[in-house]
């Protein structure tokens, strides 16, 4: 690659190699190198311009050399691509209802902030935007959690630090918890925390609005390899085998994958196949909505199903068929 091309190329160089370093703890100069398509000494340039714009760019030691991303001193300005700033312009602007204290109002006044730095190019796009869609309001049935804490739990996953915090769990006891945080998952309007407890030692979930006074400890671990695919997927298979307050079970005359495949969620709980047209759906958690909205959503399938639930349960559905049996013949149709 010749000087000049290089020199052109430099703004979205930057661009990537900011996103790099973010994206993992640690890289050696010269696979960063590579994965720019550039020479070992214009990677020492670019991080030498990166370090100028107050990006706090580590060198580190080893028998090729590396960079990594610290946290440590002032932020510098986001520095966004095109895509990137319309992308953080639209999710701001559809952050109401989204589940975290204050949300609403911290959305509009970094949008405000954000808009008055967009480049000239960028504001048809969002006009456009703004004029083509709308948001439904929707009721957030899960406690809000604080902005402050999920930072916290963020910045703690993401540099591998050990976390300390208080813990209520769900009978009301609290107890002081120290654990390796891995990733925060958010699962039915809830946040959550998937974290390795050593003094267990095990793998642990804790609700995130269950957790005070989350500390840095300033002392790093070294991530262990999870139990699954991902984080997601763990999450719901813990929930699959979880007794919670409500629990129903459901059985379907329909097949288990066309159970899943029609639900578009992850179902709190677990199916079991009896042959080809039948499973059995387990349901529980905490609130009596979620298994209710989860029950509403198999009656949708169109299929014949029966339920074994405490009264609370079957009481509960009892009234929302008679409810909905009244306004039927008065319903208005939507295209």
């Amino acid at each position: 690659m010749d000087g000049e091309s290089t020199r052109k190329d430099m703004p979205g160089r930057l661009l990537r190699l900011l996103s790099l370093l973010q994206s993992r703890r640690e890289w050696s100069g010269g696979e960063l190198a590579r994965r720019l398509g550039v020479s070992d000494r214009t990677l020492r340039r670019d991080v030498d311009r990166l370090r100028a714009l107050d990006y706090p760019v580590e060198g580190t030691t080893g028998t090729a050399g590396g960079y990594r991303l610290t946290s440590d001193g002032n932020l510098p300005p986001l520095l966004l691509d095109d895509g990137e700033a319309v992308a953080v312009a639209i999710g701001l602007a559809n952050a109401a209802g989204g589940g975290v204290a204050g949300i609403e109002e911290s959305s509009m006044r970094a949008l405000a902030k954000l808009e008055r730095v967009f480049p000239a190019r960028l504001r048809p796009r969002l006009a456009a935007l703004a004029a083509a869609t709308a948001a439904v309001p929707h009721r957030h049935t899960g406690p809000p959690v604080d902005p402050t804490v999920l930072a916290v739990l963020a910045s703690c996953c993401h540099e591998t630090e050990i976390l300390a915090f208080d813990y209520r769990a769900r009978g009301g006891e609290t107890s002081a918890r120290r654990v390796e945080p891995h990733n925060l998952v958010t699962v039915h309007g809830l946040w959550y925390l998937l974290a390795f407890d050593p003094e267990r030692p095990d793998w642990r979930t804790f609700r995130v609005d269950r957790i005070g006074a989350p500390r840095p400890t300033h002392r790093r671990f070294t991530r262990r390899e999870l139990p699954a695919p991902d984080a997601a997927t763990y999450l719901t298979q813990a929930f699959a085998g979880a007794q919670y307050r409500h629990t129903a079970r459901i059985t379907v005359a329909l097949p288990a994958d066309t159970v899943r495949a029609g639900l578009f969620a992850n179902i709190p709980g677990d199916i079991e196949e009896h042959g080809p047209r039948e499973c059995t759906i387990r349901l529980s958690a905490d609130s009596e909505a979620l298994v209710l909205q989860f029950l509403a959503a198999i009656a949708a399938l169109g299929a014949d199903f029966s339920i074994e639930a405490p009264e609370e349960i079957t009481g509960r559905v009892r009234e929302l068929g008679h409810r909905l049996g009244a306004v039927a013949p008065g319903a208005t149709a939507l295209e």
